[in-house]
């Protein structure tokens, strides 16, 4: 390194009294928003944030990424709180770094293109309730779906810092589609729309130290504005393309505080620290001080999240994600809906499907929310495709994407495919070339209008604006119309550190014998396998004992019970049909989301079941008890991992029973409705 100015670190202070560097390389810590995106799915609570929050304020960071990204969603949807308190509390806490937040352009913190009017609401709001930096972009690195969202940003005085999502057509930079003159191409259209900074966008960890260094030069020489690298530690490569980043100039990099580091997530920051110490680009951070934050998140904050890791794998990276190119979230997630639908054995197919559905619907990058669009199609496609067609089951996002309302893709979409999936299509058969947003009608009036009485101010609206379906169910919970669910309620440490010394006790086979303990009638019989070896575990459900906990480790997967008695086989469900593509899009509960219990529904008999192909949620019936239908009708919208999948009327006749409602997750195989 050229410029780094060594001195005998022999000598050196490693706290923040050493002298200054010349060109200190600026963090932006991740830890808050994408460390525990990455690796448990988003869970973390405000609650434990709170405990370094002020530590990390001490740092020196550029900024810390707080909000955006799946914050939104999760939080209303499973943790049951409010998004934008998060903003609020945690800027108590903060007060000298700045804050940070994700924000996919005209999609928000959404799956889909919302109209200009949500859009302008959702930036003003959010920097009204404290955030700094706009990190924003687009799945297709389409700018058109910048110009709603970028004037408000600079409007408020705030950090625009435009995005380039990086992807490849080869396992390395290059290629007929992504090549070094076309992320030269984005970052002059970002400088031209005013960007305080450019950032790389690596979402899968796909770039290598040699392509980063090459990028980053040639970008150094194109535009002005700072460049910022952010790349997950996925297959490896993360920590070496962070130091021929620097190497290079870069201005910015992203890490996470090292429990929340590596696998999926991001380099770890202290590692980082040590290598720059004394040179030209030294952090200048205290990596005492950063010890003493990552003592409090391992002991005091990441056991309550430890069940919800996936430590399957030995290895901490995963070097396919430079075959198949898909993020890790998006991958678990994939994992979990294959398991779920009894389909894991498909993996394979899976990978091998994914390019080219990838192709055929445009090369787009893989990111949120093109990623799930993708994978879930490259899913259906697996299941439920037959040799002589393909594209059976075509989720209401991909006729999106065809029809063009999230924008233009790097190569055309494949005309077969295109014509298949608007066929029938509300909105028309034949794809525009605006800007998306110019074809949204505004939605806010209608969304006032839907939550009026309930809702009580504009931050409230929008919750129900992005996610109608989950959005008005937390709202009910905020304000006391409904009750929460045990499941979106904090777990104690407590609870936490019981649950680990219960699987200890089981692996050691200290489990107290059935025989020393009285049972209520109330109580529960289980066989639990751990590790191999088979236990019976009763389970007394009378009060709120750490063994309801356990419980919830054996519902979620992490202790699995021994195999039941075999289930009648599924009942055959009819080829779904288009979904209605002007409906809202609600985001999907995860694969792994427990069954809500049915309402009670007439049985079967002569009628016709039209059940669940896949887990997933209600978004709507289209139909109501005593309609009468036409076989191919659509009955029922079903989300799943966000894709929307509308099931038809397998037969003529009227709906005699509907067993759920909206927003209730359900399994596969469950009966949704009755038609006779």
């Amino acid at each position: 390194m050229s410029d780094h100015n060594q001195v005998d670190i022999t000598e050196m202070n490693y706290g923040s009294d050493r002298p200054k560097a010349k060109n200190p390389v600026k963090i932006m810590d991740l830890t808050l928003r994408d460390g525990h995106q990455s690796l448990f799915a988003t869970r973390g609570r405000t609650e434990d944030m709170i405990p370094v929050a002020e530590l990390m304020d001490d740092v020196g960071f550029w900024a810390v990424e707080t909000w955006g990204g799946a914050t939104f969603d999760t939080m209303h949807r499973f943790l049951n709180e409010d998004p934008w308190e998060r903003i609020r509390t945690l800027k108590r806490y903060f007060k000298k770094t700045p804050f940070s937040m994700l924000l996919r352009a005209q999609n928000l913190v959404g799956y889909r293109n919302y109209a200009d009017d949500v859009a302008k609401a959702f930036v003003e709001r959010a920097a009204e309730n404290g955030m700094d930096i706009f990190r924003t972009f687009d799945a297709l690195n389409d700018y058109r779906n910048f110009e709603t969202v970028v004037p408000v940003i600079k409007a408020n005085g705030k950090h625009f810092q435009g995005c380039m999502c990086y992807t490849m057509t080869e396992p390395r930079m290059g290629g007929d589609v992504y090549g070094i003159e076309y992320f030269i191409k984005k970052a002059k259209a970002l400088e031209d729309m005013g960007a305080d900074s450019i950032c790389i966008k690596d979402m899968a960890g796909l770039i290598a130290p040699y392509d980063a260094y090459q990028l980053i030069k040639a970008l150094k020489e194109s535009v002005k504005p700072p460049i910022h690298l952010h790349t997950h530690f996925t297959s490896g490569m993360a920590p070496m393309t962070h130091l021929k980043a620097v190497e290079a100039g870069v201005d910015m990099l992203d890490t996470c505080m090292s429990p929340y580091a590596y696998r999926t997530s991001h380099p770890a920051i202290e590692p980082m620290v040590m290598a720059l110490l004394g040179t030209g680009r030294d952090t200048g951070f205290d990596i005492k001080k950063l010890a003493e934050i990552n003592v409090i998140l391992e002991n005091e904050i990441i056991p309550k999240y430890r069940h919800l890791l996936n430590d399957t794998k030995m290895s901490v990276i995963d070097i396919n994600v430079l075959l198949h190119q898909t993020p890790g979230g998006m991958l678990s997630n994939l994992v979990n809906q294959l398991r779920e639908m009894d389909a894991l054995d498909k993996l394979d197919e899976v990978f091998k499907e994914l390019p080219r559905v990838r192709k055929e619907l445009g090369q787009i990058p893989l990111v949120t929310p093109t990623s799930q669009i993708v994978g879930i199609q490259t899913v259906n496609n697996v299941l439920f495709d037959t040799p002589d067609e393909r594209y059976k089951m075509i989720t209401a996002q991909v006729k999106d994407l065809c029809y063009g309302l999230y924008g233009k893709t790097a190569i055309p979409i494949d005309p077969e495919v295109q014509k298949k999936a608007l066929k029938g299509y509300a909105r028309g058969e034949e794809p525009i070339t605006c800007r998306p947003a110019e074809v949204l009608e505004p939605e806010m009036g209608k969304a006032k209008e839907d939550v009026k009485g309930l809702a009580v101010d504009l931050d409230d609206e929008l919750i129900y604006a992005i996610y109608p379906v989950t959005g008005k169910r937390f709202l009910k919970w905020k304000y006391g119309k409904e009750t929460p669910p045990p499941e979106v309620q904090a777990r104690t440490l407590e609870d936490a550190l019981a649950e680990q010394e219960m699987i200890k006790k089981a692996k050691a086979g200290l489990l107290i014998e059935k025989s020393d303990v009285k049972m209520s009638e109330n109580a529960r019989t289980f066989n639990v396998v751990v590790d191999g070896d088979q236990f019976e575990v009763g389970v007394d459900e009378v009060g709120d004992s750490p063994m309801l906990s356990y419980i919830k480790q054996i519902q979620s997967g992490q202790i699995q019970m021994a195999a039941p008695a075999a289930t009648p086989a599924a009942t055959p469900v009819a080829a779904p049909v288009a979904t209605p593509a002007a409906a809202p899009k609600a985001a999907a509960a995860p694969a792994s989301a427990p069954k809500a219990a049915p309402a009670p529904s007439a049985p079967v008999g002569d009628g016709t079941p039209v059940t669940a192909p896949m887990p997933g949620m209600i978004v709507s019936y289209e139909k109501k008890v005593g309609d009468s239908v036409s076989k191919g009708d659509t009955v029922v919208v079903l989300e799943a991992m966000k894709m929307e999948n509308a099931l038809p009327a397998p037969c003529d006749g009227t709906v005699q029973a509907i067993n759920f409602g909206s927003g209730d997750s359900v399994a596969k195989n469950d009966v949704l409705c009755v038609i006779g």
